[in-house]
């Protein structure tokens, strides 16, 4: 093995490309320029202890745009600041509330996250700086309960997240009024992540909490940061329900990053329907952390799940330890679901450089603080390019120059995408979607305000509107309120719960059979499908497989073993239309928008030879049906157009089936989401039409906006998804074009010419693009 002797990203990059496959997997390199910094003076108001205290954390003079977000929240204005990854946004919400802090002692902070790693990193960095007075503390689910109370008591600044507004501080708000009379300033961190149903959620907590603080006297200036946020005053706006002014000028240094788009070559055939079959990302970007470590580049390898986690870091371990030794215990795994002690102590080994190479899931993709890094690697396209860039840019900080490798997944979007870089590099980040008013966020939420204070009149502008007078209604009649002259009452002595995650529940907790060592923890939402019996279970490089999932006590008890194959739930669904939202008649074809009823129920699992995923066997599983009420944009196709396009009754199963597929790997394109956040269905004869019909959805109650923008998208969407179908090399039908990681049906049956004649035929009498 010839090692990469240069971190120079051009060097690595040629290191890379020219020793891993006969061909060149590069379809593209992008140079991002070099930006030069623009410095200010510490404004006046600043006190002289906090200016040297930055000064001494390394901070000589802030930049142009630290500042200009400063000012504002110094001036009572709320502000959204949205300028590049590492430009210094957490210097912009320092400044003015610890100035406040230190001027009035009796002033609090509140500094809200999405993750508790990002919490605990910005506490580090506060307390770091040994500010008198300040008592800055994190309060989150892994708060032990004795240190809870001192921070309701003493705290001036807490670090959280909004799940322990929801959970803690609003249900318990007396407990906290001394906090709550005189909290001043409230800091939203990564605000592009609150989107779809958690973001619709964390808005109504917000408004939660700003009825809670007028209680008690108070109205807390709001300050929000994001690297990657379109139009970010609107949407800081939506989030919180105030306004704000937009800081987006970044005036920090940046190195160059050199970015290339990777495509991993065709290998052999697949074994089941013969398709040519890509070499897995995984695998590719197992190498290339294993390259790039033995070259002595700091590297984050980004996935798409936990288990993919696992199984790169195990194969980069496994390649140095032939190769470099000394290398192997330098490489992690990091993914939600490990223990707090774990996470921390994986994090501290990528600050200190004890650890070169971490593969992660988006975990690690918000905010904490590592500097130094040379090259991020991504596992596939992460669904979004706010995503993509929050991703990439954790390489280059402290202005080093830095390279990028997106490694393409065999999917549509990822093919589509390798071989049309203009849809990446100059196109803005997607808009930010959530709806505040949607009524399965606000029956909950205001299930929740009410239990916390009645309601009231004015309440319900502040909840929407109209939408919320509709939803306390329902509430009423259900009998969950109770309306009185002075407002809305929540009835039970219970209170009341809400999923602001949406994933379905409490986590399971999976525990070793017989030590009864907790391991871990899975979302609910996934537990049917990564956890049933029989499952495979990867942590922390330990392989177990499931005993048991008890659904009732929601755990799943496993044992350690090490198998030569890997499992894969099956999973079966129907669609029923509820109701029609609106309908576009063209022709022979019919696109409509409308409200459906999806159920769903994993059926069994396939057991699939290591390593080359051959299916060995298959299991079934006893699991009950889930029922999701969401969004729906589907299309019917008249049977006598398919037959004049040359398609016979057999054929149209597979034709629908490899539309719907290419589909939902191409909607992320035009539609703020993942193909994980969506599911389609297709059907020869929908009970409901009676047609020929493909159903593409949601995957979240209420809907959240994804096939809304599918259907006012129609023709770009499905343009973009013939020309991928098209693109692709392989004669049947393969991952890359129309088959699914997650079909239910085992990518049976498809039929790859047919889905490009039936788009076409779509095409031809859609409208133009829109939006």
């Amino acid at each position: 093995m010839t090692v990469i002797r240069s971190l120079d990203p051009a060097t690595l990059l040629a290191g890379l490309r020219g020793r891993r496959h006969a061909t060149d997997p590069v379809t593209h390199v992008e140079q991002l320029a070099p930006r030069e910094g623009r410095q200010v003076d510490w404004p006046a108001w600043a006190p002289g202890q906090l200016v040297d205290a930055f000064v001494c954390a390394g901070v000589d003079r802030p930049w142009q745009h630290q500042i200009a977000a400063a000012q504002s929240a110094w001036d009572g204005e709320s502000v959204v600041i949205s300028t590049g990854t590492a430009s210094g946004k957490s210097l912009a919400y320092q400044l003015p509330v610890l100035t406040k802090l230190l001027a009035d002692n009796r002033a609090t902070a509140l500094y809200l996250t999405p993750t508790k790693a990002l919490a605990v990193d910005q506490l580090r960095t506060v307390t770091a700086l040994d500010l008198p007075g300040v008592r800055a503390a994190n309060f989150d689910g892994d708060t032990p309960n004795d240190e809870r109370d001192w921070v309701r008591q003493h705290s001036r600044f807490v670090f959280s997240n909004p799940d322990m507004v929801h959970r803690n501080m609003l249900p318990m708000h007396s407990r906290w009024s001394s906090f709550l009379r005189r909290l001043t300033y409230v800091v939203v961190d990564e605000c592009h992540s609150y989107r779809g149903v958690f973001g619709s959620h964390v808005a109504a907590v917000l408004r939660r909490l700003r009825r809670v603080c007028a209680r008690y006297g108070s109205e807390p200036v709001f300050i929000l940061a994001s690297a990657t946020v379109s139009e970010p005053a609107v949407s800081a706006q939506r989030l919180t329900g105030v306004p704000a002014v937009a800081v987006t000028d970044d005036a920090s240094p940046r190195g160059s990053t050199t970015f290339a788009l990777w495509e991993p070559p065709l290998g052999a055939k697949d074994g089941e329907n013969g398709a040519p079959v890509r070499r897995q990302a995984t695998a590719e970007v197992a190498d290339l952390l294993t390259d790039l470590v033995v070259a002595g580049s700091r590297t984050l390898a980004f996935v798409r799940s936990r288990r993919s986690a696992e199984l790169v870091a195990m194969s980069a371990q496994r390649s140095l330890a032939e190769v470099a030794p000394e290398l192997a215990r330098t490489v992690a795994a990091y993914r939600a679901g490990y223990l707090s002690d774990e996470r921390r102590a994986i994090e501290k080994g990528l600050r200190s450089g004890e650890l070169l190479g971490v593969a992660a899931t988006n975990a690690l993709e918000l905010g904490v603080d590592v500097t130094g890094l040379d090259a991020v690697v991504l596992a596939g396209y992460p669904g979004r390019l706010a995503s993509l860039w929050q991703q990439a840019g954790r390489a280059g900080r402290a202005g080093r120059d830095a390279l990028a490798v997106l490694v393409a997944r065999d999917d549509p979007l990822d093919t589509y995408l390798v071989h049309h870089p203009e849809a990446i590099f100059g196109r803005p980040v997607e808009a930010t979607v959530l709806d505040p008013t949607n009524p399965y966020v606000l029956g909950p939420q205001l299930c929740c305000a009410a239990a916390e204070l009645p309601l009231t009149e004015a309440d319900v502008e502040l909840f929407g509107g109209e939408p919320a007078r509709h939803v306390l209604d329902a509430l009423v009649k259900a009998g969950a309120l109770r309306t009185r002259p002075t407002g809305w009452y929540w009835t039970s002595r219970q209170r009341p719960d809400a999923d602001i995650r949406g994933t379905g529940g409490e986590p399971v907790v999976v525990v070793e059979n017989g030590t009864g060592r907790l391991l871990g923890t899975v979302d609910a939402g996934a537990s049917h499908s990564t956890v049933h019996n029989g499952a495979v279970y990867i942590h922390r490089g330990e392989v177990y497989v499931v005993d048991e999932l008890d659904l009732e006590t929601a755990t799943a008890l496993v044992h350690a073993e090490d198998p030569e194959w890997t499992t894969q739930a099956r999973e079966v669904t129907d669609v029923a239309i509820v109701e029609e939202l609106v309908s576009r008649s063209l022709g022979p074809v019919t696109l409509g928008l409308a409200v459906v009823d999806v159920t769903s129920q994993v059926v069994s699992y396939l057991r699939r030879r290591l390593p080359g995923g051959e299916v060995i066997g298959e299991a079934p599983l006893d699991l009950p049906e889930r029922q999701l009420r969401t969004v729906a944009v589907y299309y019917t196709v008249d049977p006598a157009a398919l037959a004049d396009l040359g398609l016979r009754d057999r054929d149209i199963p597979g034709t629908l089936h490899a539309a719907e597929h290419a589909a939902i790997g191409l909607l992320p394109l035009v539609a703020s989401c993942d193909r994980w956040d969506i599911g389609g269905l297709s059907t020869a004869a929908h009970p409901d039409t009676g047609l020929p019909t493909v159903f593409v959805y949601d995957g979240y109650a209420g809907g959240v906006g994804f096939a809304e923008r599918g259907y006012t998208a129609a023709a770009q969407w499905l343009l973009a998804t013939r020309e991928a179908i098209m693109a692709c090399g392989c004669d049947v039908g393969c991952p890359s074009c129309v088959q699914s990681p997650k079909c239910g049906n085992g990518n049976e049956p498809l039929d790859k010419v047919g889905a490009i004649a039936v788009l076409g035929l779509l095409l031809t009498h859609l409208d133009p693009p829109r939006g």
